[in-house]
């Protein structure tokens, strides 16, 4: 096996050149760098990652703690954190909380040693307290926070105002009387997600009927199972807001089981746009938040912060915008053409006469 004296010889340099060219050190010439990368290329050499760790007190490694490792949105995030660590010639160890707090800190202080520095989700307000002790152990950038921690970046998706416009679109297509599927108590996404929704409503002078908050927990099944609850409202709702997208499709499945046409007697709208968001039928009505920049751009602020020395004394808090993205579940899609904010579209010039007739035509046949 090749060894760093090897492609030192080979490159035509020192030992300790060759060190700071897979130690990403500045201070090597460019030219320098890549002389000494052929020669490792064509010697077959790779460095020890555990040397190095000893040597440079760099483990070279970000961790990565998220509440579950399952489900489109999660395998998105962690698809666009890992493109932006090996870009950073870093590796990436993943680990799952399980949504539980207690478990958040046995799993941090496990890799303490082994981590540069961890990216946390942690959406339930609750943790404040456990993300501060946390930071104590290395640099944390959080992802879409539940909490602010005094010592760490975070960046966030527009939640809030994702739900509003979807909730302005449903508005906008002549529905006054509109339901919600919540996200689980405590979930920070699951507010928000509630307060733009009814924020929409207010705006409109439009009020939410009593038992139009119906609750879930993100799963299909609770989407499944809020159809029996919606179905039995009177007066019965002419559209429906989903939390996100896995309830919005199980709650899709339940009515097409009841023989409830959508969007022809109940309009259904989700948020995140996972990619089967557009393959089922009809195709979904939902906000796009970019689970794949929201990790990319996480590493992104982790790396900057560290690089500038301030990730301890300047935290930055960034929020991604959430698109409004127009499908056929509403009665007015055209595909995945992405809609502005309504904000910047101005007022609408719809006629609901169709819409009005639409919504006295009994639920269920």
């Amino acid at each position: 096996m090749a060894t760093i004296k090897d492609v030192a010889r080979a490159a035509g340099v020192s030992v300790a050149t060759v060190s700071r060219v897979f130690q990403g050190s500045p201070l090597v010439a460019s030219a320098t760098a890549r002389q000494v990368q052929r020669a490792a290329v064509c010697l077959d050499y790779s460095p020890n990652g555990a040397a190095q760790s000893l040597s440079t007190r760099n483990a070279r490694t970000l961790g990565v703690l998220l509440p579950d490792l399952h489900g489109e949105f999660f395998s998105e995030a962690i698809r666009g954190i890992d493109h932006a660590v090996r870009a950073e010639r870093f590796q990436v160890l993943l680990s799952s909380s399980h949504a539980d707090a207690r478990e958040m800190i046995s799993v941090a202080r496990s890799l303490r040693g082994r981590i540069d520095g961890l990216i946390v989700m942690a959406p339930d307000a609750g943790s404040a307290r456990v993300i501060e002790d946390i930071a104590r152990y290395f640099p944390v950038v959080l992802l879409n926070p539940g909490v602010r921690a005094k010592s760490c970046c975070a960046v966030s998706i527009a939640n809030s105002d994702g739900a509003h416009q979807v909730v302005r679109h449903l508005i906008e297509l002549g529905h006054e009387r509109i339901a919600i599927v919540r996200g689980p108590s405590g979930n920070v996404d699951a507010k928000e997600r509630l307060r733009g929704f009814r924020k929409a409503l207010r705006k409109a002078g439009l009020g939410v009927p009593r038992g139009f908050e119906i609750s879930g927990d993100f799963t299909q099944r609770s989407g499944y199972e809020s159809a029996q609850t919606l179905l039995g409202l009177r007066p019965r709702p002419t559209a429906v807001f989903a939390s996100n997208d896995y309830m919005a499709i199980g709650l899709m499945s339940a009515l097409s089981e009841a023989g409830v046409r959508v969007p022809e007697e109940l309009a259904v709208a989700g948020f995140d746009d996972i990619p089967l968001a557009q393959y089922v039928r009809p195709p979904l009505t939902t906000v796009r938040a970019n689970a794949y920049e929201l990790g990319e751009r996480a590493v992104r602020m982790w790396f900057d912060s560290a690089r500038a020395r301030i990730a301890r004394k300047v935290p930055r808090h960034e929020v991604l915008p959430a698109a409004l993205v127009v499908r056929s579940s509403c009665g007015s899609g055209n595909g995945a053409a992405l809609r502005p904010s309504l904000e910047e579209a101005g007022p609408p010039a719809r006629a609901v006469n169709q819409i009005e007739r639409e919504r006295r035509r009994p639920l269920g046949g």
